[in-house]
């Protein structure tokens, strides 16, 4: 078997890389260099063959030429299976004449596999039906070998972009719930904390009562109906303007007045510098802190510190008397705890969740300063 003089094997291997630094799609790019591959061979026909992720099924994804029709476009079929499987299992090239099993009757007379590995794993295989031909020589098994790996390459680069657009709407989605959460959730559990005492202000005639529960109800779903606009329009809800010490302070009266427990809300960060995405997280780790304290705690004081920072770690402490972590959280508070530990992470820092020393339950955020992010006073 010699190359067509139709195609410079030169240039089909630049071709090839060339197409690879494009980012074309993958199934575009295997069907634009199979037909000259199948001509450099001088075969009838070619197929391309894919791995599974899991490496257990072959998807056939192109194909030129005669072939025959035994695995039609997207089916699949064995990992195993005959000459394809031998091609896999040996990482080598296979040269068969007994294709009962391969195609029906074309006009091919012999088979060549060519494993499409990648740094010594194979992603896939090319089969090309030959006609009466010997088999290949030396210099053509090297050639067709380097092309396998060349194709072997844009295999791992689409699986690669694959899971790096997985990863990336995994992420989204994640950070879309958080916000949810961590805006809408809490206002709509505020107004279902207080619908049953205003029906048993309503029941009792009392009025004065009524008309504060009733006011919160308003609040809060005013509250939740600002917050999904945001989320709609800015997929994230903004902090007070003037800054994440001034939202902690509006979030500390809300609890405050929710709540009906105490607050001390002792800030000794003099001068502080965050970037807004560092000030989101840190704000939204606090108030799912004090909505855990105002739903489940029963307390009758809390405290809300953003202490000193010890070297160039800067502490948040949240606490409260109340009755400690409840032994099966419900699943919004487990829920809540997971964001609030995955927003840790992305300041670079940790939290911790556990019972204060005389009882109740102690939250702690540390996470390193940024460069010049805290002057003492």
């Amino acid at each position: 078997m010699t190359p067509s003089s139709a195609v410079a094997p030169s240039a089909l291997l630049a071709e090839i890389a060339a197409g690879l630094a494009t980012g074309s799609d993958l199934r575009v790019l295997l069907e634009q260099f199979l037909a000259p591959i199948v001509r450099l061979a001088a075969a009838r026909g070619g197929v391309v063959l894919v791995l599974s992720d899991a490496g257990d099924q072959f998807e056939r994804v192109a194909a030129v030429g005669a072939v025959g029709e035994p695995c039609t476009p997207g089916s699949t079929v064995d990992r195993h299976c005959g000459h394809c499987g031998l091609a896999v299992s040996d990482s080598r090239i296979v040269w068969a004449d007994d294709l009962r099993h391969c195609t029906r009757d074309t006009g091919t007379r012999h088979l060549l596999v060519l494993p499409l590995q990648h740094r010594g794993r194979t992603l896939g295989v090319c089969q090309l039906f030959m006609g009466e031909a010997a088999e290949p020589s030396g210099d053509v098994r090297a050639l067709l070998q380097t092309v396998g790996e060349l194709l072997g390459l844009a295999l791992n680069n689409a699986r690669l972009e694959q899971q790096t657009l997985h990863n990336r709407l995994l992420q989204e989605r994640q950070a879309m719930a958080a916000e949810v959460h961590d805006s809408l959730a809490q206002s709509l559990a505020v107004a279902k904390m207080r619908m049953p005492l205003l029906h048993d202000a309503i029941r009792a005639h009392d009025d004065e009562r009524a008309e504060a529960y009733h006011d919160d109800v308003r609040r809060a779903l005013s509250q939740a109906h600002a917050s999904l606009r945001s989320i709609i329009t800015h997929f994230r809800v903004p902090l007070d303007p003037r800054g994440l010490v001034v939202a902690l302070g509006t979030c500390a009266d809300d609890f405050r007045r929710s709540s009906g427990a105490e607050l001390d809300f002792v800030n000794e960060w003099t001068v502080l510098h965050l970037p807004q995405e560092q000030e989101s997280q840190v704000f939204h780790i606090v108030q799912e802190a004090l909505a855990n304290i105002a739903r489940h705690a029963r307390a009758q004081h809390a405290r809300l510190v953003l202490a000193r920072s010890d070297g160039n770690m800067m502490q948040v402490l949240v606490e409260d008397d109340g009755g400690g972590l409840p032994e099966q959280p419900d699943s919004g508070s487990h829920h809540g705890l997971q964001i609030m530990q995955e927003r840790a992470r992305r300041l670079g820092g940790s939290l911790s969740v556990g019972l204060r020393p005389g009882g109740g339950t102690q939250v702690r955020l540390a996470f390193p300063a940024p460069a010049m992010a805290l002057q003492a006073s």
